[in-house]
Formats: structure tokens, C-alpha cells, sequence
């Protein structure tokens, strides 16, 4: 059993207290440990992702008790991935907020975040449902202190409504692990997704309530049609550097989905057979539809990214309701593409924000930077709108391949298609105000004066922006061997067998129930 596992929960986990207690006052030891900290995470994350690539399955067992009587963290390639998306993302979010000095806002910023990083990071290796639950509640009581960083009155009414929908996703949550325990004695994915299968067609009902509100609630995280209100305004009002740590937040939905939904609840099985692939393909389609017609109506520029952060993980949904090996590989490329966008264009909402009046889509003076930060603009709208040759564009077509042979196939080609084309022109009309029509407005004497701050925030801030765009590219460029990756864990998914072997075969403590036990 390897330790390195619990490491990227337990190493943020110890440096969040320690940033409290003893750097609460001295914001440059807070960056430097908060960085470092990230660093070591990435390592660590790397190397995980490294011995999973082969396909081995790592277990461990917290306290050395063996499934399921115990809590244990498993390592597999899709779990891996995220962790070491979500430390990747982290670094480059901490470089803007340092560089922008949204970090010196307000208190404990490095400690909410490092208690944020704790939660997904245990929500994505956890093999219990009821952790999941637990990692889930951390990771939202951390993120509630973020959103509401530096305060303001608009951001505090979005945080409450963003709090109002994550404490109805908790409530239903327990709800469904109640009737799931109820009927299978059991919250261990691996020995779960095996009592399931034992159930008696005639008493089904326990189990199917659980999936049904298991979905609702993944859903909820995942900002998925009708249960999407909370996102636009959460995500508008957040601090750029928590916006754009956000972009993963909806992945945990995402991801819940499929590791719950091809484990436990497979499509193949006839206890729940249809619950989820019959209300979950509308449902994605209409979330890619209104996201995307949502960037064409809005009005302000943040806003505009948070409806496209809806029609993206539309998009997500739309591979993942399909159930095959080809639509998740599909999923699964087209989430790092879309949390690695999202993240860059709020970074890019912020450098907006800089020297101007407000986020209104409307042509107003130049600004100090407009050159550079259009460009980067630019490459970001064209990521997040799929159009080539960018990875966005990939990913669609790894969509559309997928469905393509299924008999949803018209409905998907034309909302996938139509939705691509509202998005571009959504982003060109807000392009087009902010940079091109601003250059015939007249530049005020304070717009032309040269900008109070040192240039050096202001270099990295787009140092973060351009290493975010940068990996855009390599997952261009490597989309070859990333789909090929991708496929892998699919199939890995969808043959379950070896990672329940490896969490119940496993000894440890109580490996064989003792009598009377």
C-alpha cells in the first residue's frame, strides 16, 4: 500500500492550518508556501498519473482497514487525470491571483484555497459514496468563503443563492445515500456496484430513488438544465482567481457521473436500466442550447463566459448521456479542453476589467494592454467556441463521431452544430465591442496616462493567462496520444472488475468478517 495516495488530500490539508496559524498577517510567506505547495501537489499527482498510465489500480486503506468496513482512496487512471488537472489548473489560477493581488483582498485566501484543493482532490480518489458526500461538503464550505472574497453586496447575494443550491444538492444527497444503505447495506462503490447486481427485480424501488437522486445531484454540481440557476450569477460575481478555480468545480459533477453510472448503476443493468440514459440526453442538449444562447443575450462580459461555461458542460454532458466507450473517451477530452478554456477566458474577464468602467458589452476607451489582452482573448473565444484548430474543435468532433451511429444522432449533430454557431458569433459581437470598436472612441487623459501598478503583477497575471492557453495548444497538438489516453481509461471504466478486485480483495484489518460482527 502506498502513502503517496492520501498525499495531495493530507499536503493541503496540513498547509491550510499552517498558513492560518502561522502566516496569517505576512501575505508573501502565504505565496510562498501556497505555491510550494501547489508545486509539490503537481509532483505528486504526476507520479500518480504516471503508475496508473500502465492501468494499475492502487488502493489505500486509511487506518489499514480493508473495504468496506473502512475509508479507502483509489488511484485509477480517471481518477489521476483529475487530480492532476485540478493541481495543474491550481498553479497557474494562484500565479493571477498573486500577480493581480486578488489574494491581498481579503483574509485567508491561500487558506480557503488550499482547503478547496483538499476537497476536489478527495472527491475525485475517494472509492465511498458517503466520503464523496463528506469531500463534497468540504470543498463547497471552502469555496463559500472564496466567493465571497474581498465582499461587496452583489457578491454576498450571489454567494447566498450559491449556497441556497448546494445545500439543497447536500440534503438530497443524503437522502440518496439513506435509501442506497437502506437497500444494499453498503456505501463502497466496489462492493456496492456487486450487491446491486443481487437485488430482486421486485424490489427495486429503494435503489432506483437512490439513482434518480443520485443523478439530481451530480447534476446540480454539474450545472446541468434545469438545475443550472445557481452557476451564471456565482460564477459572475466570484473573484476572477476563484471563478476560474471553479471551472473544475462542475467536473466533480461530471465526474461523479461517470465513475457512479459505469460502476454501480451500468447502463446494462436491469434494476436501473434507463433511469439515467432516458432523461439525461434531454437534458444535456437543452443545457448546450441555452448556455450558448446565453452567450449570444448577455450583456456583460462575465456573464457571457458563465453561460458558456453552461453550454460547455452541456457539451460534456451530451458524450457522457451516450454511455459508450467512444462518447466518454470523447467526455473525458473535451472536459480538460473546456476547464482549461473556462478557466483562461474569467482570468481574461479580470485583465478586461482592468481600466475600465465596468464589464458592460458596450465600446468604451482603450485601455493600457488592450493589444495583448485581445489576443489572448481571442485565442480563448475560439477554444471555447470549437472552432479550429484549437482543441475545442477536436473535442466536438469526438462528439459527433460518437453519436453518430446512435439514434439520437440528428438531434445532437443539429444542436451541437447550431449551438457552435450562436457561440461564435456571441464571442465576435463581444470581441468586437470591447477591442475593435474602442479604437474609434476618443482616449481619455487618464485612459493614456501609463497605469499606477508595477509592471510586475501585471506580467504575471498574463504569464498564468498564457500558460493556460499554452496547454490549450499541447492538447492540440497531443490530441493524438490524449484521445488514445482518453480511450484507455473508457475502457477501464466500462471492465469494473479489476478495480473492484482490487479494493475487496485487498487485506487489511477485518479483510473476513469475524463472527457476530
Amino acid at each position: 500500500m502506498t502513502h503517496w495516495i492520501i498525499a495531495p488530500v493530507v499536503l493541503p490539508a496540513l498547509l491550510a492550518p499552517f498558513i492560518v496559524l502561522a502566516a496569517r498577517y505576512h501575505i508573501g510567506i502565504q505565496r510562498v508556501f501556497s505555491v510550494a505547495g501547489v508545486l509539490a501537489l503537481i509532483s505528486v499527482a504526476a507520479g500518480l498519473a504516471w503508475q496508473a498510465s500502465d492501468g494499475t489500480i492502487t488502493l489505500y486503506q486509511l487506518g489499514d482497514w480493508a473495504a468496506p468496513f473502512g475509508i479507502v482512496l483509489v488511484a485509477d487512471r480517471l481518477s489521476t487525470l483529475m487530480v492532476l488537472l485540478t493541481a495543474v489548473l491550481a498553479l497557474f489560477v494562484l500565479l493571477y491571483a498573486i500577480g493581480s493581488e486578488w489574494d491581498n483582498r481579503g483574509r485567508h485566501f491561500h487558506a480557503l484555497f488550499q482547503f478547496q484543493l483538499m476537497g476536489i482532490m478527495g472527491a475525485f480518489l475517494t472509492g465511498d459514496l458517503f466520503n464523496l458526500f463528506v469531500f463534497f461538503e468540504v470543498l463547497l464550505i471552502a469555496s463559500y468563503g472564496l466567493m465571497i472574497h474581498s465582499g461587496g453586496n452583489a457578491r454576498l447575494r450571489a454567494g447566498v443563492q450559491y449556497v441556497l443550491f448546494n445545500l439543497l444538492g447536500s440534503t438530497l444527497f443524503l437522502f440518496a445515500l439513506g435509501a442506497i444503505y437502506a437497500e444494499a447495506g453498503t456505501l463502497n462503490m466496489a462492493d456496492l456496484a456487486q450487491r446491486v447486481r443481487l437485488i430482486d427485480g421486485a424490489e427495486t424501488v429503494g435503489i432506483r430513488l437512490a439513482a434518480v437522486l443520485l443523478l439530481l445531484v451530480f447534476a446540480i454540481k454539474a450545472a446541468v438544465l434545469p438545475l443550472h440557476f445557481w452557476l451564471p450569477s456565482s460564477y459572475a460575481e466570484a473573484p476572477a482567481p476563484v471563478a476560474a478555480l471553479f471551472a473544475i468545480m462542475t467536473k466533480v459533477g461530471a465526474y461523479a457521473i461517470i465513475r457512479v453510472y459505469t460502476m454501480i448503476f451500468s447502463p446494462d443493468l436491469d434494476v436501473t436500466a434507463g433511469l439515467h440514459t432516458t432523461w439525461l440526453m434531454p437534458a444535456a442538449l437543452a443545457s448546450l442550447a441555452i448556455g450558448m444562447i446565453g452567450v449570444l443575450a448577455a450583456r456583460h462580459l462575465d456573464r457571457l463566459v458563465a453561460f458558456a461555461v453552461i453550454g460547455s458542460m452541456g457539451m460534456v454532458m451530451v458524450a457522457i448521456s451516450l454511455f459508450t466507450p467512444t462518447s466518454i473517451t470523447a467526455a473525458l477530452y473535451y472536459t480538460v479542453h473546456s476547464t482549461l478554456a473556462a478557466a483562461a477566458l474569467f482570468l481574461i474577464v479580470d485583465l478586461v476589467r482592468t481600466g475600465r468602467a465596468d464589464l458592460n458589452l458596450i465600446a468604451q476607451p482603450v485601455v493600457p494592454g488592450a493589444a495583448l489582452t485581445s489576443a489572448l482573448f481571442f485565442l480563448a473565444a475560439i477554444a471555447m467556441a470549437g472552432l479550429p484548430p484549437l482543441s475545442g474543435f477536436v473535442g466536438k468532433l469526438l462528439v459527433l463521431d460518437a453519436a453518430f451511429s446512435t439514434s439520437a444522432a440528428a438531434w445532437i449533430w443539429a444542436v451541437v452544430l447550431s449551438s457552435s454557431l450562436i457561440c461564435v458569433v456571441g464571442f465576435s459581437r463581444a470581441g468586437s465591442t470591447l477591442f475593435w470598436k474602442a479604437k474609434s472612441m476618443p482616449v481619455s487623459d487618464e485612459a493614456a496616462e501609463p497605469p499606477a501598478a508595477t509592471p510586475a503583477p501585471a506580467t504575471l497575471s498574463y504569464v498564468a493567462v498564457g500558460g493556460l492557453l499554452a496547454l490549450l495548444v499541447a492538447h492540440t497538438v497531443f490530441a493524438g496520444p490524449a484521445t488514445a489516453y482518453m480511450a484507455d481509461i473508457s475502457d477501464q471504466l466500462f471492465n469494473p472488475e479489476p478495480y473492484i478486485e482490487t479494493v475487496l480483495d485487498t487485506p487489511g484489518k477485518l479483510s473476513t468478517p469475524k463472527e457476530g460482527y
